[in-house]
């Protein structure tokens, strides 16, 4: 109840409308109405005034309050005018790092080794499902050329995207160039390493010049980028050749873009997830050995276990996002999505490393064990997220007791403290991505998004003006004792296993505190869609973390399995 009575009320409803910094209302002729002349607003309960900031004020308070908010009007309006695009970061960065941890130093690339022997299959089909050594192996004893491999890829884009709608952009003209230039290096003793001629995609929020960088959404579908994004710099670095640019849930959520919704390549009826939608879909179809994603809450994990891919969400900070699109500068990360953890830890190994375009990135060693015993590694398991009744139980059970065959003594382990509320935090993210989209919101254009509900981003974004600035500093405070309490924990293993959505809300607080996560398939529903399990890792120790969860999937062969309705012979 406030102090005074209902005539502060108004005052109050008033200044949380400042506050907030709505400053005008949308009005039928599409003008802005200033908040400076009072807007009539009418409200029967105090509930939408006071409750939001929890703040009470008398009389003379809210006069002091009033009068003060026209220097904060003023410089709101200053700063509206000054024209900020959404690649410029914020000058406060996310450091991942708890207090005394110290990265690993850096390290040159790992020694992939490619295998001698391999024959080119005599299905076609059975070529798309090649791994990425087996794939380097035929292109280096002749048995297919970059070229070849490159138009074979693309083949099978065009078949089967009708079904898929995997694909927003090909970059045919650039790939056939590419692969001509790859088949002439080697010819002449030059090899960039294992990736030397494997074609890939990346999500369509990576910019790249002379095609469209249409962040999946209508607003931005004839968008041109001069800029070539730092990960595909590094991919044409290592000699992979970028055939497609893939689909993504409309500004990085979900799977509804601004023409259709990606499909699950298992089971055509459902939505492929996201936002990495088009990348985990294509991978799984064997449209693509591997495709780049990124992830800020669930954008690699969730479309991998929907497609039954294999996905990396590297540590934060790991991968650079240099010509990405931001969405939340503290949140947002890079990683490969594929269809084994042993090709995640090659394609990582060449997105890691030093940019200067990137100010967040911190560069660290790597070094990936290849075969190891998992006796020998200390695993927990999230022990409360395990229990309850959910639909994936079956499956995550069986694992753990793969795992246990596998000489693994899994450690019960609890990794977020009681008490903080880790679900609230996912504000730092709803306020970050209402900053990186403000001009979308003021200009109204964010009519142009498919999708318009509570939960969609045109309305989160609006609704996040009404965050407090002290809130999001507030919330930020909180995460750092996330950080330092989960890495406390975390660290007392080299692994942890858990599921990948039930419980704990562990997907929200890796992505928040940055630790890595591999997340593998681990079985299939009665409708056919693969169900996942998620290894969580330390800072910086993805190496580790991918090592076990390929010692999982040579185990099991979930990983192996391909949709029936891409596999069979095609793409001649």
């Amino acid at each position: 109840m406030c102090k005074t009575g209902h005539p502060a009320l108004k005052v109050t409803l008033l200044f949380l409308f400042i506050s907030a910094g709505i400053f005008f209302v949308r009005c039928d002729n599409n003008t802005e109405e200033s908040a400076g002349s009072h807007v009539a607003v009418e409200i029967d309960s105090s509930y939408y005034a006071m409750n939001p900031m929890a703040l009470e004020f008398d009389s003379i308070e809210m006069v002091m309050i009033d009068s003060g908010m026209a220097d904060f009007i003023h410089a709101y309006r200053q700063i509206r005018a000054y024209e900020l695009s959404n690649s410029t970061p914020p000058s406060l960065r996310f450091n991942p790092l708890p207090q005394n941890f110290v990265p690993p130093s850096p390290t040159e690339r790992n020694n992939w080794e490619i295998p001698e022997g391999i024959s080119r299959p005599a299905r076609e089909a059975d070529l798309a499902f090649m791994s990425i050594p087996e794939l380097a192996s035929l292109i280096r004893s002749g048995e297919i050329s970059c070229l070849a491999l490159t138009e074979f890829f693309l083949r099978r884009l065009k078949e089967h995207d009708p079904q898929l709608h995997c694909v927003i952009t090909l970059t045919e003209e650039y790939a056939i160039r590419q692969a001509e230039k790859l088949d002439q290096e080697l010819a002449q003793g030059s090899d960039r390493g294992i990736l030397h001629g494997i074609p890939y995609g990346a999500k369509d929020l990576f910019s790249f010049p002379g095609y469209p960088t249409t962040w999946g959404a209508g607003a931005y579908k004839d968008q041109l980028l001069d800029e070539k994004a730092g990960v595909i710099k590094k991919m044409e670095e290592a000699g992979a050749i970028l055939v497609a640019k893939t689909t993504l849930g409309a500004l990085a959520m979900g799977d509804v873009w601004f023409a259709d919704t990606t499909r699950n390549p298992w089971n055509l009826e459902e939505g492929s997830s996201g936002s990495s939608a088009g990348s985990a879909s294509a991978t799984a179809a064997g449209l693509l050995p591997f495709a780049i994603g990124t992830e800020t809450w669930g954008s690699i994990v969730s479309p991998s276990t929907r497609c039954g891919t294999t996905g990396l969400r590297p540590t934060f900070g790991r991968v650079t996002r240099s010509g990405a699109m931001a969405l939340s500068w503290s949140m947002d990360k890079v990683g490969p999505i594929c269809r084994s953890a042993s090709d995640c830890a090659i394609v990582f190994d060449y997105l890691r490393g030093p940019d200067p375009d990137d100010p967040a990135l911190i560069e660290a060693g790597y070094i990936y064990p290849g075969k190891v015993d998992l006796s020998e590694l200390k695993i927990g398991y999230l022990k409360s997220a395990f229990e309850g009744d959910y639909e994936e139980k079956e499956f995550d059970q069986k694992t753990l007791r793969k795992l246990r065959e596998l000489g693994a003594v899994l450690q019960p382990v609890e990794l977020i403290p009681k008490g903080i509320p880790v679900d609230a935090l996912s504000l730092i993210l709803e306020a970050e991505a209402a900053a990186a989209f403000d001009e979308l919101t003021r200009s109204n254009r964010d009519t142009l998004l498919v999708r318009q509900h509570r939960y969609a981003w045109p309305n989160i974004f609006r609704t996040a003006r009404f965050i407090p600035a002290v809130e999001y500093i507030q919330a930020n405070r909180i995460r750092h004792d996330l950080v330092q309490e989960f890495n406390k924990r975390i660290r007392e293993f080299d692994v942890v296993v858990a599921p990948s959505f039930h419980g704990s809300s562990q997907l929200l607080a890796t992505n928040l505190t940055g630790h890595p996560v591999v997340v593998v398939p681990n079985g299939f529903k009665d409708n056919g869609s693969p169900a996942s399990i998620s290894f969580l890792g330390n800072l910086f120790d993805e190496g580790t973390v991918l090592a076990a969860a390929s010692a999982y999937q040579e185990a099991t062969g979930f990983h192996k399995k391909r949709p029936p309705l891409f596999s069979d012979n095609t793409s001649h």
